[in-house]
């Protein structure tokens, strides 16, 4: 590639991420999930949440291809694992279950950092922000000849990405202290019922997927 290839290139890994993180989209789903936390808790969680992700596409951007051939993973089996996870999320989210997160009065601070470092894993780093989605996206664009240069890009593209991010999920307690609480709730309940859309799609993803696998072996 020359530097205008690359120019090219990066104006799509950029464009490309920031679709599948969909930062803005995802601000409100972190607001509930996060909202009862104090301000420190809540950088944090978000700090960990986009370095999980990071780290994840930067090895999957590395050596994608080689950790499926190695565990025998299918893309289409990590889009079902997903959407199972992210649609027990939004299920909760639309029901506005009450987890331990919400009565914060009856356990002790190390249960709610405890807490704190699980959503910021799973389910915010993993699958939401780098989900089968991204994953795929990443190693796509990373592509089959996965020089150093290219993987460099994606990477630093990702990373930049993960600071957009971060800095939104930061603002996020400004806009809840705006935010009339009714509308939060109503705001939580449809981003529930979104992510478990999401979820839906990407089994239908997934099914599919695992359908064509068997259909191309079948015809071999």
């Amino acid at each position: 590639m020359n530097l205008h290839s690359y120019w090219l290139h990066g104006l799509t890994v950029f464009m490309g991420f920031f679709a599948m993180l969909n930062p803005f989209g995802n601000l409100p789903v972190f607001i509930g999930m996060v909202k009862d936390f104090d301000y420190k808790t809540q950088k944090k969680v978000a700090f960990k949440s986009v370095l999980v992700a990071f780290i994840i596409i930067l090895i999957f951007s590395a050596f994608g291809h080689i950790l499926f051939r190695l565990f025998g993973i299918t893309l289409p089996a990590f889009q079902i694992a997903g959407g199972v996870i992210v649609f027990i999320m939004g299920y909760n989210l639309m029901n506005a279950h009450e987890s331990t997160m919400h009565s914060q009065e009856h356990i002790k601070r190390q249960d709610m950092e405890r807490l704190a470092d699980d959503i910021a894993i799973t389910p915010l780093g993993t699958p939401l922000l780098a989900g089968p989605g991204t994953i795929s996206s990443a190693m796509n664009f990373v592509g089959a000849e996965k020089s150093v240069l290219n993987v460099l890009l994606v990477v630093v593209i990702f990373a930049i990405m993960c600071v957009i991010t971060y800095f939104l999920f930061i603002s996020g307690k400004r806009l809840a202290t705006i935010i009339n609480p009714g509308i939060l709730k109503v705001v939580t309940r449809v981003m529930g019922l979104i992510l478990a859309v999401i979820a839906v799609q990407m089994l239908i993803n997934g099914i599919e997927g695992t359908i064509s696998i068997f259909t191309l072996a079948s015809k071999q």
